[in-house]
């Protein structure tokens, strides 16, 4: 049987029956009619009547269950949870209303009240200069000038948190960018007051620490609910376009210094031995003053003390004045003066023999009373020659004293 057959889908009885497809009119039929018992209606005539209640509305029982129904699911539609390290920011008509802890919470349903959940432990990274690697930069917001008017690339990434859900759903349309933004402004205006060896070297970390410390007193006053936890410093360098002379220049300035250490270290080691030198000088002639003062003082006294003697006793005080200087003057001579006016004859006295025998006698003479007293036992008597030169020295002082 062709499709196109006006009898297809209604032999059968009808209704389906013998293996036929259901008839679509009788089955909304049936949803009407079952429509209508369930809200108080009577079924409408099959044949085109109302079945006398055609003016009658729905039963007042069943509009309060239709509301309750609708009231239910529209509260219902006003809980909600807020997982752990989160916060749920609640407004009602876009007015702040509060801020609700972690746990099930319920709010008035859409269009009273809303909330909107940020994410309090989830730490936020940007990135300033470069973008996932340092190696491939952002040079808009990497090249930046120091205090000496040179250039330097600087790459950084900045992570932070929220503080304040209130503050930053609210205070500022676009937070995370305002973040990079003031970032930006932060480095620039640290590294702008910095030297570039500064910047280069051995203040990387004291920069980052006052950005830090910066960015975080910009992002108070704009009151966007952010907690700075960290400002990372990935490659500070000069630009690549002058790399070839800042290295020559960094090795001219190691040399300067190497030059300055030798210098220094040259310095160190002549300097204190200069000064060792002059203290010792000093010293000496400090001490020969000293000497050659009591020397003076001593001669001047002893003077004195001669002085008071030659007045009590001239004669005998001018003879022993002149035996102690003779003794003083041929005390270490080999040569003997001899009177020869009186008849004296030329004698040769060994005095360089008695003396080193005399001085080897007292070197090797066993200590005590007993070594002492043997030599005055053992002592020769004296010679006929030692006799000559007696008389001679008292005839020379005798024709001195007249």
């Amino acid at each position: 049987m062709s499709l196109n057959d006006p009898q297809w889908g209604k032999r059968g009885g009808g209704g389906g029956g013998g293996g036929g497809p259901p008839d679509l009119d009788e089955i909304w039929r049936n949803v009407n009619r079952r429509m209508s018992e369930l809200f108080g209606r009577k079924p409408a005539d099959p044949q085109g009547g109302d079945g006398g209640g055609a003016g009658r509305g729905i039963p007042a029982g069943g509009v309060v269950l239709l509301v309750a129904l609708v009231l239910a699911v529209w509260l219902a539609s006003g809980f909600y949870i807020v997982d752990e390290g989160r916060r749920g920011v609640v407004t009602r008509f876009g007015k702040y209303t509060e801020t609700t802890l972690p746990g099930p919470r319920w709010h008035l349903p859409f269009p009273v009240e809303a909330v909107e959940v940020v994410d309090f432990s989830q730490v936020k990274t940007i990135e300033i200069g470069y973008r996932n690697t340092p190696k491939n930069k952002v040079d808009k917001e990497a090249v930046m000038l120091t205090d000496d008017e040179n250039i330097i690339d600087i790459a950084f990434a900045v992570q932070y948190n929220l503080k304040s859900a209130e503050d930053y759903v609210f205070n500022n349309r676009r937070p995370d960018q305002l973040v990079a933004f003031v970032a930006e402004s932060a480095i620039r205006e640290v590294v702008g007051n910095s030297k570039m060896d500064f910047a280069l070297y051995e203040g990387r970390e004291q920069i980052a620490k006052q950005t830090e410390k910066l960015m975080q007193q910009m992002l108070d006053r704009y009151r966007a609910g952010i907690f700075v936890q960290k400002v990372t410093l990935q490659s500070v360098q000069p630009p690549e376009k002058v790399q070839a002379a800042f290295d020559d220049a960094i090795k001219a300035g190691q040399d300067r210094e190497r030059l300055k250490n030798e210098g220094q270290a040259y310095a160190n080691d002549v300097v204190p031995r200069a000064r060792g030198t002059a203290s010792r000088l000093l010293e000496e002639a400090n001490g020969y003053k000293t000497e050659v003062v009591q020397r003076a003082e001593g001669d001047a006294s002893r003077f004195r003390e001669i002085l008071v003697e030659y007045q009590k006793a001239p004669g005998v005080t001018r003879d022993r004045l002149y035996l102690d200087m003779m003794q003083s003057v041929l005390g270490n001579s080999t040569k003997v003066l001899v009177d020869q006016k009186n008849g004296a004859s030329l004698l040769n006295i060994p005095l360089r023999d008695l003396l080193q025998q005399g001085a080897a006698a007292a070197v090797t003479t066993p200590g005590g009373a007993d070594a002492t007293a043997a030599p005055r036992a053992t002592a020769p008597e004296p010679s006929a020659s030692t006799i000559d030169a007696t008389r001679s020295r008292d005839s020379l002082r005798n024709r001195e004293g007249r």
